[in-house]
């Protein structure tokens, strides 16, 4: 059974998330979208917020397990028997951090990580830009899945 793991702080889910996670599920038996817990940054949403979005936004998708973790994204691999860690990649920027994380957890570990290009109608989105747009009162409509737009 192949299980990726998509970690991330999820604050919110973008239609950005939505699309790397659909398509993950077709590469894998099990996707676990892992939601860090930092204690050091400021969320807007609680925890369980994130966790309640993430989980509305794929009830029908059996292949998506979602649950929370601090610590080393390697360590919650090998607890869970993932052998990859799933990342989507927006621009340059994003590949160049998300390349010396992946060297690194491959150094520490067997663990491989697999990177998807977002798609082009979603790649300008992150959940920075998100909560930008919801502090100065903007329509998040086409950002992010239907589960955040109920919340909010």
């Amino acid at each position: 059974m192949k299980k990726a793991i998509f970690p991330g702080s999820f604050d919110p889910i973008t239609n950005g998330h939505y699309d790397i996670i659909k398509r993950g599920v077709s590469l894998f038996d099990e996707v676990i979208v892992a939601i860090g817990v930092n204690a050091e940054k400021k969320y807007m949403f609680s925890l369980e917020e994130r966790k309640r979005f993430i989980e509305e936004a794929f009830k029908d998708e059996p292949k998506v397990r979602v649950i929370t973790y601090s610590g080393l994204t390697i360590d919650l691999c090998k607890k869970e028997n993932a052998e990859f860690i799933l990342r989507g990649l927006r621009n340059p920027a994003d590949f160049e951090f998300e390349k010396a994380i992946a060297h690194t957890n491959r150094m520490m570990s067997k663990i491989e990580t697999v990177f998807l290009l977002t798609a082009a109608r979603t790649s300008f989105i992150s959940s920075s830009i998100v909560r930008d747009v919801l502090r100065n009162g903007g329509d998040i409509t086409q950002l992010v899945p239907k589960s955040v737009i109920d919340k909010k």
